[in-house]
């Protein structure tokens, strides 16, 4: 099984760790860690790095050598920067990553919740599930709210061809399962059914949902989301069906 690309960046020298559960989340992944830290308009960034590479290469020798040690593998970035979301939009374009961590602190995932919007993006959704999950024991339910005139039909179709898929690329039908949800707030469904899971997997194919992940900072994205979540990107080049 290929391993998925995921981009895991963090604030290297204001004291963020790396939570407990998320390298044990991402063992089966091939970690891209970006250490960045922001600075003042006023300060040059490479004068900012001559003061404080040190202490950030520190920093994210710990962090890879926590992800190495449950078995994924890295590749690391340590960048000073004047926009820590262009950093992160740019860094995601060059490593060509599937997914971003929002990494809140998590047990050993035993059940995660995936986040089915619909049909955009499922290619890479597949790609993420199955690359982090399919050779674990990691239950997985993929979770559907319907849309305004969505049949029954409509959603158990498209959450049996993901199922299906799934399981083609190696995750155990016995650990999969599914639930819809209708007439309520999708993203607020999202978050009280997440309660009840160790981690949450969405795609960003609706723009306000990417807003609420990457617009707000992660201790409010914390209030909201009890566990670590990874965004799944859309393909850049395609609407990736």
């Amino acid at each position: 099984m290929t391993r998925p690309p995921i981009l895991v960046p963090i604030r290297v020298l204001e004291g963020e760790p790396i939570p407990d559960g998320v390298p044990e989340l991402l063992a089966n992944a091939h970690v891209v860690l970006l250490g960045y830290h922001v600075v003042p308009e006023q300060t040059a960034p490479g004068q900012a790095r001559l003061q404080f590479e040190d202490r950030a290469t520190e920093r994210l020798d710990e962090f890879e050598s926590l992800f190495e040690s449950v078995g994924a593998t890295t590749e690391r970035r340590l960048v000073f920067t004047h926009d820590g979301q262009q950093t992160i939009d740019r860094t995601i374009a060059e490593h060509d990553c599937l997914a971003v961590l929002v990494p809140n602190s998590t047990r050993p995932p035993e059940d995660v919740l995936v986040a089915v919007r619909g049909t955009v993006g499922v290619d890479r959704l597949v790609r993420v599930v199955a690359g982090l999950f399919a050779e674990s024991e990691v239950g997985v339910t993929l979770y559907h709210v319907a849309a305004d005139g969505e049949t029954d039909e409509d959603s158990q179709t498209l959450l049996d061809g993901l199922t299906d898929r799934l399981a083609e690329q190696g995750v155990e039908p016995s650990r999969l399962e599914t639930a819809v949800d209708r007439d309520v707030s999708p993203l607020d469904a999202i978050v009280e059914t997440a309660a009840e899971f160790d981690a949450v997997v969405m795609g960003e194919s609706d723009p306000s949902l990417s807003t609420f992940v990457f617009g707000m900072p992660t201790d409010q994205v914390a209030d909201r989301f009890l566990g670590p979540v990874l965004v799944v990107q859309r393909s850049p080049e395609t609407d990736d069906r």
